[in-house]
């Protein structure tokens, strides 16, 4: 079982225009809500796939009852641990003409410590079944600088690997804190460890603990950094569609993978460059297109020097 952690779920709000303008007025038809967050995305991928999965994350308030319906309905297994802050809402606007996407994320409400102690409590017992933890996304502002590692220092206390997607000072305590994977950006890459260089920003989290660094670049694809191998995946041609949801499809490959035993981290990177890629052509996060197993024949696959490394875009 795939299990994963969403610190700071959000009810995800989807319009579509035909083009945003600054200061305008849009209409747009009914919009679409989804149970999102990046753990749950993660774990929407994984479970349209074909893998058992468990989403833990909190509920709260009456968009937390609407986010419950709707997560209810789509079948994904889960468990919700009930707060008292409101659940928060992220917003996409979808621009048709462009095919770029503005998001708004509310930030979110920290729960209790009595509250963040029934979420350790929960993903505690479910951890014997798990075969790895998934912990991705934001933390709430306020919470505590421990939860983190905590969650961390579970997984690995259970011997089950541990992949972590967050950004800022997290990024770094998850690194400290032994995690198995991290996924960052490369602008949170960069945020984070003050290194302007994309590889040598990805061996100081080796350095601190990590196994494995998946750097995403966008449209120059994605890195697997190790502290002995660096590679490169991408396309040719970036797609055009929404990026939403495009990295956590690649973390819910990296998962898949390192469930089933795999840990090689050329065969890793080509998948989760190719669902990162099939998540751009669906017009939701925590959908894949169908044609991952065609655009997966397609990336091209390099070993650069670690010294003359450079994004296309940089």
């Amino acid at each position: 079982m795939i299990l994963t952690v969403t610190p700071n779920p959000a009810l995800d709000l989807t319009w579509r225009v035909d083009r945003l303008v600054e200061g305008g007025t849009h209409r747009a038809d009914a919009g679409i809500a989804r149970a999102g967050g990046k753990g749950l995305n993660v774990a929407r991928v994984a479970h349209a796939e074909g893998e058992q999965v468990l989403a833990v994350t909190t509920t709260g308030g009456r968009v937390g009852e609407e986010f419950a319906a709707e997560l209810g309905a789509s079948g994904v297994p889960h468990a919700l641990v009930p707060v008292a802050a409101e659940t928060r809402r992220s917003i996409a606007v979808v621009d048709e003409a462009l095919g770029d996407t503005t998001i708004i994320n509310e930030r979110g409400m920290n729960p209790s410590d009595v509250e963040w102690a029934a979420v350790l409590g929960e993903v505690v017992e479910r951890l014997p079944s798990a075969r790895v933890l998934v912990i991705s996304g934001s933390l709430p502002p306020g919470a505590p600088d421990a939860l983190l590692p905590m969650l961390i220092a579970v997984g690995k206390d259970a011997g089950v690997p541990v992949i972590a997607d967050t950004s800022g000072p997290a990024l770094l305590r998850a690194a400290d804190a032994g995690a198995t994977v991290l996924k960052p950006n490369a602008a949170e890459l960069a945020d984070a460890t003050g290194i302007a260089d994309p590889v040598e920003g990805a061996r100081s989290l080796i350095d601190r603990g990590a196994e494995l660094v998946l750097l995403s670049l966008g449209a120059d694809g994605m890195l697997a950094v190790t502290a002995s191998a660096l590679v490169h995946a991408r396309l040719d041609e970036p797609l055009a569609g929404n990026p939403t949801g495009a990295g956590d499809a690649g973390v819910a490959a990296c998962a898949v993978l390192y469930a089933a035993g795999v840990r090689d981290p050329e065969q890793i990177l080509r998948r989760a460059t190719a669902w990162s890629a099939a998540a751009v052509l669906m017009p939701l996060a925590g959908d894949i297109s169908p044609r991952w197993t065609a655009l997966e024949q397609q990336i091209r696959v390099t070993h650069p020097d670690p010294s003359s490394f450079r994004p296309a875009s940089s």
